[in-house]
């Protein structure tokens, strides 16, 4: 992983994030985009496990649905936005496979 995209993943997942464990993923996925969202999808699936409210009265109120509102606008950000390590201008690689020419003879 080049520091473009290290400085990329660390701009969409926040600074504190583990770099290491940033860098195992790439190696493992490929693209800074699924690493990325696998994060993002991690922290999401992990607010949901708990209460997104919790209430004690007169003591305490947690809410963490803007929490939630603002994983899943990042998630859908990352889903949108070009990576630095994809082509750009919408290239795209194409594989297609080679036949062998016809020799035409007249």
């Amino acid at each position: 992983m080049d520091p473009a995209v290290l400085a990329w993943l660390l701009a969409q997942l926040g600074p504190a994030t583990n770099t290491a464990d940033l860098q195992t993923r790439y190696a493992r996925l490929g693209t800074a985009r699924a690493v990325a969202l696998e994060v993002l999808s991690e922290r999401r699936a992990k607010l949901l496990a708990d209460p997104l409210q919790l209430t004690v009265n007169g003591v305490v109120t947690m809410d963490q649905s803007n929490n939630l509102t603002g994983l899943e606008r990042q998630i859908a950000f990352v889903e949108a936005a070009a990576a630095p390590d994809e082509a750009a201008g919408g290239d795209a690689l194409v594989i297609a496979p080679l036949q062998r020419a016809h020799h035409w003879r007249r």
